[in-house]
């Protein structure tokens, strides 16, 4: 049997729903319905990969750099269950009061000085971004640091832990800021659930 993603659609929106400011439900609830899409896709490619069985590397038709089966299946599957797993980060670190405490607050203020250098960086990295950015923890320096993505499946760093996922498309905010992406992440800071955030940070 095919591994296979449960769709959290109704859970995540519940987490939410009127909590997020000038971020609007509709727009949750439209956004939800891409990520839908993301794990139903998710399910389907890996139910392919179950169908092609153990594949012949010596079958160019199976494996090929230019193009193959396992190339087309399993690149695309990179695309399709980033879009499932960070839009699950997106949705679980909304909802709170935007003020961070505890172990998280102390790692910003150390890694980043000020919660308020934190916000013009992460800031920063959102509108520099053409799809994602991410907060992450870095294993290796035990610091966190703002991660620019342009896709789903774009700029993963190998050992680093995301936390925090913030979504630059415009599908997430053009709705309700049109063009002004600033305002909109402004807007997505001030409902961040700190302690969400916590939970997902790594224990030194």
């Amino acid at each position: 049997m095919p591994h296979t993603y449960p769709n959290q659609q109704d859970a995540l929106l519940a987490k939410v729903k009127g909590k997020t400011g000038k971020i609007s439900d509709k727009t949750h609830e439209e956004h939800l319905k891409l990520y839908t899409g993301y794990v139903n896709k998710s399910n389907g490619i890996l139910a392919e990969i179950e169908k092609l069985g153990v594949p012949d590397p010596a079958n160019p038709a199976v494996a090929n750099q230019i193009y193959s089966t396992v190339r087309a299946l399993k690149v695309d599957f990179t695309f399709a269950v980033g879009g499932l797993k960070n839009h699950e980060l997106y949705f679980s670190i909304l909802g709170g009061d935007g003020k961070p405490a505890g172990r998280i607050a102390q790692h910003i203020d150390q890694d980043f000085g000020s919660f308020d250098n934190y916000k013009k960086d992460l800031k920063a990295t959102g509108i520099a971004a053409r799809g994602w950015a991410w907060t992450g923890f870095d294993h290796g320096t035990k610091k966190l640091f703002n991660y620019i993505g342009d896709a789903q499946n774009t700029y993963p760093v190998w050992g680093v832990t995301p936390v925090l996922g913030l979504d630059v498309y415009e599908h997430a905010y053009y709705a309700d800021f049109f063009t002004n992406r600033g305002a909109y992440i402004d807007e997505f800071l001030n409902f961040v659930d700190w302690k969400a955030v916590e939970a997902l940070l790594p224990k030194a």
